[in-house]
Formats: structure tokens, sequence, C-alpha cells
């Protein structure tokens, strides 16, 4: 039988509890109440959940309790409890991206992505926080606050998915869903210990999610599921990708299975350093340790650094710099917002010291095409790169907003500019008991390869651990 003590439950995986309800050895109110009850421990350190849906959950978990016990079965995520990143839209729920134009903001239709998870029986408790309108490397915002790290609160959660990664990292959800613009997936998942995955770009429908298609930057936000468990994020991407008829970026792309991956079979660059931002010393020890598990299990793993990559954050902040601002300005006039947080302040002070000539972003677009293409070319010769999530575990609060502080995180910002899938998850400890994620990339469209790695190195490396909370 399931063990059903509260922190057995909120320790397991989505998958084992869906596979416990379905055979009902614990009922789906049981996990939503336990689920619910370490929410109420650990959010008041956290800030992690900003609407919490307790009532509304209790009943539907009471309702996916009685349809099982007449022989219906939503779907495969039946009865199991879950979270969402403020910045996608929940129905009848408070969503509000983090900005103060919409801190009452009730949207009529979910995003695909809540919808679809719905439909597979999954049950919202809430929202998890998010900076402003997603622009940052820190979760903070003028409605609910800053989230703190479980490991450390002086420490971030990351961002942009930082709420989402705390509390799945605390036990509080048995997955979030975020979203990925230059790592906020990726980043918070290193800060917080959990496992994620940003989908190739055009997998998963971004439809309800706080920013609307972006022109040129459009291609750079990806929805995904952050979970303790890579066996979670295998389990849910399925229900989440494909083409909603909304979202015009969606390429219908038969997806691969992790399972009927051959390990030996992959050939594996590994580097360090992407000549930008120097790793601390434990963080490349962290990766060496995957890349030498990889090679125990029959890969074959070579020390590689795309040539180009040193560029990244140039090309990176030259993007979001090319308009001065105007694309933030026209968000925050589109849902009202007048009081700003002083990270997009930040943000819009530094893209406004840089202004660009249409000639200069003309050259520019030509500059990121020669990019990805010189980093495709390397990838002809392997099927995955690995290399740091960050360049230093969580930074204290508020330290991240420099460009240099920026500068740690163009380690996921180059997969942005790719579009590629790249999962990651935890694969050591810092002297200051942090998280250290390690991040792996896989070709174009090959989130099986990603998430086959990913399984591998959590099995052998240990993946997350519980926060002292």
């Amino acid at each position: 039988m399931f063990d059903n003590s509260i922190e057995k439950l909120t320790y397991a995986s989505a998958a084992a509890l869906a596979r416990a309800i379905r055979k009902k050895e614990i009922s789906s109110e049981e996990v939503v109440r336990a689920h619910l009850q370490r929410i109420e421990a650990v959010n008041p350190r956290l800030n992690a959940v900003v609407q919490i849906l307790a009532e509304e959950a209790l009943a539907q978990a009471r309702a996916a309790d009685a349809a099982l016990a007449n022989g219906d079965i939503r779907g495969p995520l039946h009865g199991v409890p879950m979270t969402i990143k403020d910045c996608l839209d929940t129905a009848g729920v408070i969503s509000t991206g983090g900005t103060k134009g919409r801190s009452h903001f009730l949207p009529a239709h979910d995003a695909t992505v809540v919808a679809r998870l719905r439909a597979a029986g999954a049950i919202l408790l809430g929202k998890t926080n998010t900076p402003e309108l997603t622009v940052a490397y820190e979760t903070d915002n003028l409605i609910y606050g800053r989230t703190n790290n479980p490991y450390d609160s002086s420490r971030t959660s990351g961002g942009s998915s930082g709420g989402a990664a705390a509390i799945v990292a605390a036990g509080g959800s048995a997955f979030d869903i975020g979203s990925d613009t230059g790592g906020s997936l990726r980043v918070p998942s290193h800060c917080c210990g959990t496992a994620t995955i940003r989908p190739n770009s055009g997998r998963v429908p971004r439809t309800g999610n706080i920013l609307p298609p972006a022109g040129v930057l459009d291609p750079l936000t990806q929805i995904g599921p952050i979970a303790r468990y890579v066996e979670d994020l295998a389990l849910i991407l399925p229900i989440i990708a494909g083409v909603d008829w909304h979202d015009p970026a969606i390429v219908p792309m038969k997806l691969g299975k992790p399972e009927q991956v051959d390990l030996k079979s992959l050939r594996v660059a590994v580097h360090t350093d992407n000549g930008i931002a120097s790793p601390t010393s434990e963080t490349a020890k962290t990766v060496r340790a995957a890349a030498d598990a990889l090679a125990q299990a029959g890969a074959v793993v070579t020390e590689a650094r795309p040539a180009g990559i040193e560029q990244t954050f140039d090309l990176f902040f030259g993007l979001f710099a090319a308009d001065s601002g105007a694309g933030i300005q026209m968000l925050l006039q589109m849902y009202g917002t007048t009081e700003v947080s002083p990270a997009i302040q930040g943000v819009l002070q530094l893209v406004s010291a840089h202004p660009m000539s249409t000639a200069q972003f003309g050259g520019l677009l030509v500059q990121l095409d020669m990019f990805r293409s010189a980093l495709l070319s390397f990838m002809e010769a392997y099927d995955v790169i690995l290399c740091p999530a960050c360049a230093h575990p969580a930074p204290p609060h508020g330290s991240s907003y420099s460009p240099e502080g920026l500068r740690q995180y163009s380690y996921t910002q180059t997969y942005n500019l790719t579009g590629w899938p790249a999962a990651v998850i935890r694969g050591g400890t810092s002297p200051e008991g942090l998280p250290i994620g390690v991040q792996i990339v896989a070709r174009p469209w090959r989130e099986d390869v990603a998430l086959a790695v990913a399984q591998h190195l959590e099995n052998t490396l240990g993946g997350w651990r519980a926060p002292s909370l």
C-alpha cells in the first residue's frame, strides 16, 4: 500500500501519486489535503504560492474520487494536485503576471496548457509567484512581494518561475508549469534543485501567457513543467504539447519517447565555462561528475564548446534593447500598469541606454542567424551538450540586476537563442548547501534525448533533495 503520511505524499512524484490514486491505494482528497497542509506550513517562509484555492481543490478532489469509484478515469493525472505560474491565465482565478494593472484580473478562459492539464485530471491548488511580466531572474513584484529560496531564505529562488520552483522543491505541489524566455524555467530549477525542461521552440502553445506574440523575441519564450523528478517531466510534456490553433508558432512535430533512447549511442560535448561568466569550482566539478556518469553509461564524451557562444549575452541583450524598451512600455500600457517594479525600472534604464538604429538592428539579426548556424553546425557532431545551468548557485536577493550579475545567466540564454530543448536537474551541492544544476541540451526537437540523459543523471547523481523547512 502507498504510504499516506504527509511527508511521503508531498515528496512523491506526480506519476507515483497518479498510479496510487488509480489503484485506490490513496484518495485524491488525501493527496490534495496533504499538499494544502504543506503549503500552509512552508509558504509563510517562502511566499511562493500567491493564490490558494483550498476549498475548490478539495471539492474537485472529492469529485475525482467519486468519478473513480464509478470507473471513470479522466486522464493520466486524475486527482493529482498542481500549481501554475501566475503568468498563465486560469479561468476565474486572479492572474496578475506580477503587474499591478492586473491585480484583480479574472480570466474568462484557461491558458491552453492549463486547460490540457485539467482535462488530463490535474487539480489546481493555486498560483505561484513571478516577477513583473516575467522579466527578471529574481521573483519579486509590487503585488505579492519576494519569493525566498527553500534552502536559504536570504537567497533568491531564481526567476521568473521562482515561485513554481520554490513550492515544488518544498513539497507543496506535485508539479508546476512555468515559462522560459532567457532561462526562467532552468534558472529557478538550478536555484531550488528541481527538474525541468524548456521544450523546443514551437512545441508547447503559449496561448494565455502574460507575454503575447512578440515579433523577433517571440521564439525565445516557451512553456514547460517543473517537478522534483524527471519521470514527471516525461509524463507532463506530451499532455501540454501540440497545436492549439491559436498560437501560430506551434509545429505538429512528433515527440519521441525517452525510454527508447540508447545512452550508449550518444555523443556528448561537455564544457564548464562559456567564456562569458566563469563558474564556481563546485559548479565545474558538478558538470564534470555528470559527464563521467554518462561516460560510464557508454556515451562518447568529449571536452568541446561551440565556437561563438561567447556572443550569447551581447546578442540576447541586444534583442531586448533593440526597441529601447518600447515593447515593455506597450505591455504596461496594455495592462493598465502605472506603477512598475524596481526590476522593470532597471530593465527599462538598461535598454534605453543602448539605442539602436535600423541598420544596427538589421546587423544584429544577421549576427543572430550566423550564431544559430554556427551552433547548428557544431551539433552535427554531437547529440547532447552538457554544461552549467548558471555560473553560481542561488545568489543573495537583489544581486542579479547589474549587467555583470546578468551575465551569469548566459548559460541558459544561449539555448533560447537557438530554440533547442534544454533540461536541468540537480547534480550537486555548493559549500553553502545550495543546489547546483546541470544543463542538458539536445538537438532540435529531441526532448526525448534531453529527458533520457536527465533521468540517468538523476539516478546516478541523486537529483532533488528535500530542504530543511
